[in-house]
């Protein structure tokens, strides 16, 4: 996984990278995000319900899916994005973990009482599946008064 260091670099544009830690941390506060792979040559994105998953020394995101479902695949590369916007004050962030899928066994470790990503689809949800970010990154857009002001038609000027 990649990390930086452990304050968020911030450019003149207010786009700032968000470290490792600030990463795992903004995961953990949403329960729904997006699965992004390529079937037959397509890039396909599927909203799931899921659960960020840190335990020892693992990082995964745990979702689940329908069996022989577009997302029942394994050892294929896949991306999980999850962001939150604020349109009102034009600001912003999103995540973005790399990684392989994997099916879990959800009785193994007490796997689905530690770890349920409680589906909104309905209960027809019975493939555990797993994606082990190889790679996870980060950014967020700060709050910058000269481009609410632009946006409003407002100049800086007196």
């Amino acid at each position: 996984m990649t990390d930086s260091d452990s304050s968020a670099h911030n450019d003149d544009s207010g786009v700032a990278e968000l470290d490792l830690d600030e990463c795992l941390r903004r995961l953990g506060t949403h329960v729904v995000g997006r699965i992004a792979l390529v079937i037959d040559g397509l890039i396909v994105i599927v909203p799931v319900n899921y659960r960020l998953v840190l335990e020892c020394g693992k990082t995964w995101i745990a979702f689940r899916t329908k069996e022989q479902g577009i997302l029942d695949r394994t050892n294929v590369h896949a991306a999980f994005e999850v962001d939150e916007d604020h349109p009102k004050f034009h600001t912003g962030w999103s995540v973005l973990a790399q990684g392989t899928l994997h099916h879990v066994d959800p009785d193994a470790a007490d796997f689905r009482d530690r770890h349920n990503p409680a589906s909104w689809a309905g209960t027809e949800r019975d493939r555990w599946m797993v994606l082990e970010p190889f790679s996870i990154t980060g950014r967020r857009i700060e709050h910058r008064n000269d481009w609410i002001q632009l946006s409003r038609g407002q100049t800086g000027g007196s």
